[in-house]
């Protein structure tokens, strides 16, 4: 079986998070011809989870990871850098659904969040890692209903959680935007960039990262081969963690599964000590709307503000400089309502990333084809469940046995998409009317 990968991760802006970073070391990429025990494609935070955790339980197997890009670059860094560990549908008005799938998300999430904590900690990753929690923010009457949903879903749940009015959302946030709000503790907030990179310089020694290598054909058999422009590297067992650019591969079954949905973040400039002042609220704080379709808003404790909102569907997993504009300009509205108090401040990045969704929020995680595993489909869970996905697939191809890992399994597979264009037409006009519903929660 032969795959073309005809769609590689672009520039698709500058994003803050990955550009203030200090420069990395030059990259390796492959060269030549090669072999591997293993091979991961996608150095983002399933991939890297895989890697790390095939060499834990296979320390003299030799694991390669290859990345078109710089580990950090991609999707998995250019998020909002919440660590989620509650139910967080996007296709729910108020992120929660059936509760037994809820109670089964949260273990999963949770469980990501303690394996990547031990590796921030044992290798003192310097990510700002922040064990604050999370507020969500309502607007409006709308939003306060949704707020009002989430917090009896997660009463039903036995989480705790804090009910903020409109005073104590502007002693945290320094904004009277918003009329009231829920804090949930359990979210952890990251430098995401940061993160991911930190996670790729600790990885094990057996396992080599080939950066700036970019897949251009695959050939599935007996063993897979993964050729590049500077060589070729033969193994018997592929994981994709690719994510979006993994739903290109039609003769897998992924294209009619997934789809490639874009998000945007956009980061201010540095803000001086006289503008802080102005701003009030704490120093670090990350806000997720009401509305799932609304504006995520940061602030981190360096002095930015990070603003984030906007989904496009683009197939071709890439997202053009008039669309970038024309984003930064719906980020621009965003925060001169929630910041008059610094109307103007000129943002430095902006920048887009692509989601893996499905329509059912399921995932086509296993085994795809003899000795190929698929750990793609995050549904906007990435820092989580990308994570966790990694990690388990990993134990799933080893044939370990986990309680964690029967719930991923239960877990939906995709539902098929229609074709296009009525899949195109079907998408964006439901994105469009989403959008429209969220109102001024955008």
């Amino acid at each position: 079986m032969q795959l073309k990968c005809n769609f590689l991760p672009q520039d698709d802006g500058r994003c803050g998070w990955y550009e203030m970073l200090p420069p990395p070391p030059p990259s390796k990429p492959l060269k030549g011809d090669i072999k591997a025990d293993w091979v991961v494609l996608g150095a983002g935070l399933s991939g890297l989870a895989a890697a790390r955790r095939l060499a834990e339980l296979q320390p003299n197997a030799s694991i390669a990871v290859l990345d078109a890009r710089r580990v950090g670059f991609g999707a998995s860094g250019r998020n909002s850098g919440f660590m989620v560990d509650l139910p967080h549908d996007l296709t729910k008005h108020d992120y929660t659904g059936d509760q037994s799938a809820d109670l089964m998300q949260i273990r999963l999430n949770r469980a990501a969040i303690d394996y990547v904590r031990g590796i921030v900690k044992t290798h003192g990753i310097e990510c700002d890692w922040r064990e604050q929690g999370k507020l969500h923010g309502a607007v409006e009457p709308r939003g306060e209903r949704a707020l009002e949903g989430f917090a009896k879903g997660l009463s039903a749940l036995g989480e705790p959680y804090s009910v903020l009015d409109a005073r104590q959302m502007k002693a945290v946030t320094g904004t009277d935007f918003y009329r009231s709000g829920v804090h949930a503790p359990g979210c952890v907030l990251v430098q995401p960039a940061a993160l991911v990179r930190g996670l790729g310089a600790t990885l094990p020694e057996n396992v080599r990262v080939y950066e700036d290598t970019a897949v251009r054909e695959i050939v599935v058999g007996t063993p897979h081969q993964l050729v590049t422009d500077q060589g070729r590297i033969t193994t018997p067992r592929l994981i994709l963690a690719n994510n979006a650019y993994a739903a290109q591969f039609d003769k897998l079954g992924l294209k009619g599964m997934m789809l490639p949905i874009y998000t945007y973040g956009s980061l201010t400039r540095q803000l001086t000590p006289d503008e802080l002042a102005r701003l009030g609220g704490e120093e670090s704080w990350g806000l997720i709307p009401a509305d799932p379709m609304g504006t995520t808003v940061r602030r981190i404790a360096s002095g930015r503000i990070c603003i984030r909102n906007s989904f496009t569907y683009n197939p071709d997993i890439s997202a053009g400089a008039s669309r970038l504009e024309r984003v930064r300009d719906s980020h621009r509205r965003s925060y001169e309502r929630r910041f008059p108090m610094l109307s103007g401040i000129e943002f430095e990045y902006t920048w887009g990333g692509a989601l893996c969704l499905s329509r059912n929020g399921g995932a086509p995680f296993g085994e795809i084809a003899p000795g190929v595993f698929s750990a793609v489909g995050c549904n906007g869970l990435g820092l989580t469940r990308g994570t966790i996905g990694g990690k388990l697939i990993a134990e799933y191809a080893l044939g370990s046995k986990s309680e964690l890992l029967d719930i991923l399994l239960q877990q939906p597979k995709p539902v098929a998409n229609p074709p296009e264009p009525l899949l195109g037409i079907g998408v964006r006009s439901t994105l469009m009317w989403k959008e429209w519903q969220a109102g001024v929660e955008l």
